[in-house]
């Protein structure tokens, strides 16, 4: 009996071995004849016999099945993702072919994730290239390009924890370039590596062979990062991000102004103002800097200070539309104590002549404010609140002509739908 028993299962385990063979023999036919559907169907059934193959056999059925999944690049990317998992099980045997098929599967979502940027497609060009660095986890450059597509299409989650792990990583983005001039084009031309680059030369295509550095993207991997925390609303975060960022890049004015804006919003006018003011020193040419300042004076009552800061924006920059219009605010801003002091005078002589003195004092005002807005819309005739301003000082003025002239294009811009 016991003889008989060791027979039948010999028997029992040769069958299983040659299902094993049939199916996986059937799976690898199909895959070479490019029939993947087929593949699938006869890998799923020797998956039923996966408890009686040895690892040899278990690390074929694996690669097999990752070949039929990615299906010459034809798969989802969930084919994909479950192609790598089972590519990733290959223990025995086939190293090589394993290592080929994730360089062809790597080199197929950079192709599809280059296809939709061109189409402007962000965000699935985006998800492309993370995926083509997670095959081998080697080209860092495929996640930064991940990172940054996810900026474009406001993806900023997902940005985030891509530009975190490439810092985790220590990405720098740091390489050698290759140039040489074409002979033909008298244009530098730039070669995926040295050796490219040198057969063109020796083939005398190409001329004037040179290597360059590229620049760090750390700085703006920081910056990005700091950004990304400021359109989320976290500014603790961004303000720790935005000091690292400019760590990085001491002389980027854009990272100051960048960290200035988020005290501003978080209500720190003094850092906002001390910021604005070292970024004026390192482009002391910006007008938008001395504007700045110049609205801070203006919230702060340091009318004079504004004043000043305003006049070196329009010097620096002429045809600063909003210095001017500012420039006149602050000028009518006066009229609000003239006001109140008129109203709150009696009927006497003593009143009424002190009344009169008053709105001389409050057309001179408005004499004085009348430049501003005129040179404002002269550089923007559209500008409906210099107009309706205008409109309103002529009507005080007692100047009819102009106030008519003003009134009939106040109402022509409001027709525009002009701001």
């Amino acid at each position: 009996m016991k003889k008989q028993l060791i027979i039948a299962l010999a028997f029992s385990i040769g069958a299983f071995s040659f299902a094993q063979k049939k199916e996986l023999k059937i799976a690898e036919k199909a895959i070479r004849g490019t029939k993947y559907e087929e593949a699938k169907t006869a890998l799923k059934q020797a998956e039923a016999l996966m408890p009686s193959m040895d690892n040899k056999t278990k690390s074929k059925f694996y690669y097999l099945s990752g070949q039929a999944l990615y299906a010459a690049g034809k798969g989802s990317l969930a084919d994909i993702d479950q192609a790598l998992v089972n590519l990733n099980k290959v223990e025995i045997g086939y190293s090589a072919e394993v290592n080929l098929l994730k360089q062809d599967i790597a080199n197929g979502l950079l192709l599809k994730g280059n296809t939709a940027y061109e189409k402007k497609d962000f965000s699935d060009a985006s998800v492309y290239f993370e995926k083509s660095y997670r095959v081998t986890e080697r080209d860092t450059v495929f996640l930064y390009y991940a990172a940054a597509t996810a900026v474009n299409v406001s993806e900023y989650d997902r940005a985030l924890g891509l530009y975190e792990e490439l810092k985790k990583l220590g990405y720098t983005g740091i390489a050698n370039q290759y140039f040489a001039t074409n002979v033909e084009t008298q244009e530098e031309e730039t070669f995926n590596n040295r050796e490219m680059r040198d057969i063109s030369v020796r083939a005398k295509t190409h001329i004037k062979p040179i290597e360059r550095v590229s620049k760090s993207k750390k700085p703006e991997i920081v910056k990005n990062v700091a950004l990304i925390y400021v359109s989320k609303g976290d500014n603790e975060k961004a303000i720790a991000a935005m000091k690292e960022a400019r760590a990085e890049s001491p002389d980027d004015v854009n990272l100051i102004l960048s960290e200035a804006n988020v005290h501003y919003k978080m209500g720190n006018t003094e850092e906002f103002k001390s910021l604005l003011q070292k970024a004026t020193q390192m482009d002391p040419t910006n007008p938008e800097l001395q504007y700045n300042l110049g609205v801070i004076a203006s919230e702060s009552n340091q009318t004079e200070e504004a004043k000043g800061y305003y006049e070196k924006a329009i010097e620096l920059d002429p045809q600063y539309i909003n210095a001017y219009i500012n420039l006149a605010a602050l000028v009518l801003k006066k009229e609000e104590s003239i006001i109140e002091e008129m109203n709150g005078l009696g009927t006497s002589r003593a009143d009424n002549k002190r009344y009169d003195e008053l709105r001389e004092e409050r057309q001179n005002v408005y004499r004085e404010a009348t430049p501003y807005l005129s040179k404002a819309l002269e550089i923007d005739s559209k500008s409906l609140s210099a107009a309706k301003t205008l409109m309103n000082i002529y009507s005080i003025l007692g100047e009819t002509e102009k106030h008519k002239s003003m009134k009939e294009k106040v109402a022509t811009l409001e027709a525009e739908g002009a701001n």
